[in-house]
């Protein structure tokens, strides 16, 4: 069968806006839970890819494999079925038709940014659990310390504008979606605006709940013998913390997430297929 055409696709994703947006509260709660699960697993395949790659692969190619391997993420989100914080940007175009409130749009990103979190947080924590950063000689603990920390280095107009830029391309692999006919479709149509983001080292709010706070439980919780293998000490990083993370990376990169998904995709497709012309709303 032939992909679905945009016009339709918009219809689809605000039809999609208002199923979500009805969702009772356990059970959007505990799927955006796994959303935020479903995340970390993409960005633990990416630090794990990224490990002791910064020498002998070119920097260019070293993101592109971690872009595209970060992608299992929104695969799982949307093939598996989730909700997904930035990908429900899109509600706006809901509620700019006039079928989804105000209060509704805010439950929806309320309940599912704080099921993002729990998700993130409890997989961060079981991999440290895990000893996973131990793993290639402590190679992937430490390119889980340089990803958090590089993250905190941001200025608040930068963190908005690398927020504003990722959730763009996130945005736009869930729009093309909604033209999937197949499962492959799906996962052919996310992968390339992801592997994108990722590789241009864009901002996720809810990627960042994964890497900044297990890299905050290394730093913390680590062995001698991790800090030994590695040849560092916490020490040098022990600007990964609570607060830095919220105040330089969460608050300005989720402000810019919602204004590149909500506004710069969602509203701008609202206003080309949805906005009702001037004879259709004389009727």
């Amino acid at each position: 069968m032939d992909a679905m055409l945009p016009p339709d696709m918009a219809k689809k994703a605000e039809d999609v806006g208002v199923n979500k947006s009805g969702m009772n509260t356990p059970r959007m709660f505990v799927l955006a839970v796994l959303a935020g699960a479903f995340i970390s697993f993409g960005a633990i395949f990416a630090t794990t890819v990224a490990a002791g790659t910064a020498g002998p692969v070119p920097f260019g190619i070293q993101r592109l494999l971690v872009g595209t391997v970060f992608s299992l993420g929104l695969v799982l989100v949307i093939v598996g079925g989730a909700e997904l914080f930035t990908g429900n940007s899109l509600i706006v175009m809901a509620w700019a038709s006039g079928r989804v409130s105000l209060a509704a749009l805010l439950r929806n990103w309320a309940i599912v940014f704080a099921g993002n979190f729990v998700g993130s947080i409890g997989t961060a924590v079981l991999v440290f659990l895990s000893g996973h950063h131990d793993f290639g000689s402590g190679s992937v603990g430490l390119t889980a310390l340089k990803i958090a920390d590089a993250k905190l280095h941001f200025g608040f107009v930068q963190a908005v504008s690398l927020g504003i830029l990722c959730n763009v391309l996130v945005c736009l692999a869930v729009w093309l979606t909604f033209s999937a006919r197949t499962t492959t479709d799906r996962i052919l149509a996310i992968v390339p605006p992801i592997a994108c983001f990722v590789a241009a080292g864009f901002e996720h709010s809810i990627a960042n709940m994964y890497f900044v706070p297990v890299a905050w439980l290394i730093q913390v919780g680590a062995s001698d013998g991790f800090w030994s293998s590695i040849g560092s000490s916490a020490g040098e990083f022990s600007g990964i913390t609570w607060s830095a993370f919220l105040v330089k990376n969460l608050i300005p990169v989720t402000i810019g997430n919602v204004i590149g998904g909500g506004a710069l995709v969602g509203a701008v497709y609202w206003f080309v297929y949805l906005r009702p012309t001037a004879t259709e709303a004389a009727k």
